[in-house]
């Protein structure tokens, strides 16, 4: 097999800088602190900033070894912070590795963030062949793309519209229609769907296996275990910055789920312009806990109920709904759970649902939510941590696995006779 990505001791690092702390500031030493930094401002306008005094070297990946076969299609899974992004920002030279090399065979397509490589002033149409310009291809071939991009990302009535004035969802629609659509030999693609609908998110898929299937190299970084599954040949995983392990997708998943101290989850975004999101609302916060301790990152059993909390800005009114699907590590759908339905204003808005004690099976699980609007998935976000469910006791004598992803306790009832005669056979 002809070899498309080679990596080879990879390595990034970043200086993040730190203000000094005290342990005790008058508020006459807070005061000659702040006259003192604008004197210095005023007699030396270039000088650097003297607030920030202590520096720390942040590894995010460290001797990373790769070898990426032509047509492969590769899932790089891993918890937040583990060097994902960075990998693929670097494969698309968009950041130099701080020491190690690698070598790319073949012209590279890549998807990193909502309309990476788009100019916001200028208007789809022009983005389309900038993109295009920019990949190496002359205007006869991006021409000859250019109805199949636009059919694909479904902007038609808005191509001669600057894509600053584009929502999120199809800035985002365009964005990867270009990437996919203009015949790259490698196609990277960072965790970019979860600001599209279900039935675009589908549609990439679809579109990434087609790109696959053709003998071209697809790299691929989501939380969505189940789109790692249907996507990918095989997947890598990392920690920490370094490869954890890699191989068959299933037994990487296998290994990801196991990793980690507290599985248990909860992700809040301070920021609306920072959160996951689209034009009609902004996550705030995910929650999943111990019902009966109501704290984060606290022992989950299967004699224990599990309470799932939900907190969005909604940013225009509609009536709404929430959806929870509960899925198994390879993606499956265990069950979906649709919340009644409101109508709401703007505001904060939240939502919350309990999974009964005596119901789950031990196990890992994760959980999908989807907003609905007048029946229609607006939104949709997989939670990218795993929560263990862990058994406390056996039934009778049965010492194995307890089979099934669900084992709920029914409502038995027994009656015996005991002079009740027994005819013969």
């Amino acid at each position: 097999m002809t070899t498309a990505i080679k990596i080879e001791g990879l390595s990034k690092k970043y200086i993040i800088g730190h203000q000094r702390q005290e342990n005790y500031t008058a508020l006459r030493d807070v005061m000659m602190h702040k006259f003192r930094s604008l004197g210095q401002r005023i007699r030396h306008p270039l000088s650097p900033n003297l607030e920030v005094v202590e520096q720390e070297e942040l590894w995010a990946l460290r001797n990373i070894d790769l070898e990426i076969g032509q047509g492969e299609r590769i899932g790089i899974i891993g918890r937040n912070g583990a060097g994902k992004s960075t990998l693929l920002k670097v494969l698309s030279r968009i950041t130099e590795p701080t020491t190690g090399r690698f070598s790319m065979n073949g012209r590279v397509a890549s998807l990193l963030e909502v309309g990476t490589g788009f100019h916001p002033e200028l208007t789809g149409r022009e983005n389309i062949f900038l993109n295009g310009a920019i990949l190496g291809m002359n205007k006869r071939e991006i021409k000859r793309k250019f109805d199949e991009i636009v059919e694909f990302a479904e902007t038609e009535k808005f191509l001669d519209t600057p894509v600053k004035r584009y929502s999120s969802g199809m800035y985002m629609r365009l964005a990867f229609s270009v990437a996919a659509h203009l015949d790259p030999e490698i196609l990277i693609v960072d965790e970019v769907l979860a600001v599209g609908d279900v039935a675009f998110q589908k549609k990439c898929l679809g579109r990434m296996q087609q790109v696959g299937s053709e003998g071209r190299t697809v790299l691929f970084v989501s939380h969505n275990m189940a789109a790692i599954k249907t996507l990918c040949d095989r997947a890598v995983l990392l920690d920490q910055g370094c490869v954890a392990c890699q191989g068959p997708v299933e037994q990487t998943i296998q290994s990801y789920v196991t990793t980690g101290e507290n599985p248990n989850t909860c992700t809040s975004w301070p920021e609306p312009g920072k959160a996951p999101g689209n034009e009609l609302l902004r996550l705030k916060k995910l929650r999943v806990v111990n019902a009966l301790a109501g704290e984060e990152n606290n022992e989950i059993t299967v004699e224990t109920p599990i309470r799932f909390e939900i907190e969005f800005w909604n940013l225009k009114p509609g009536l709404r709904h929430i959806s929870l699907h509960l899925k198994g590590i390879s993606g499956e759908i265990i069950f979906a759970s649709p919340s009644p339905k409101h109508q709401f204003g703007t505001g904060l808005v939240g939502f919350s649902c309990e999974i009964p004690a005596n119901y789950l099976n031990s196990g890992f699980f994760t959980f999908m939510v989807l907003v609905v609007n007048d029946g229609v998935p607006v939104f949709t976000y997989d939670m990218p941590t795993f929560i263990e469910v862990m058994d406390v006791k056996r039934v009778g004598n049965w010492l194995g696995e307890w089979p099934g992803v669900v084992r709920p306790v029914f409502g038995w009832e027994h009656k015996f006779s005991p002079d009740t005669p027994v005819e013969s056979q």
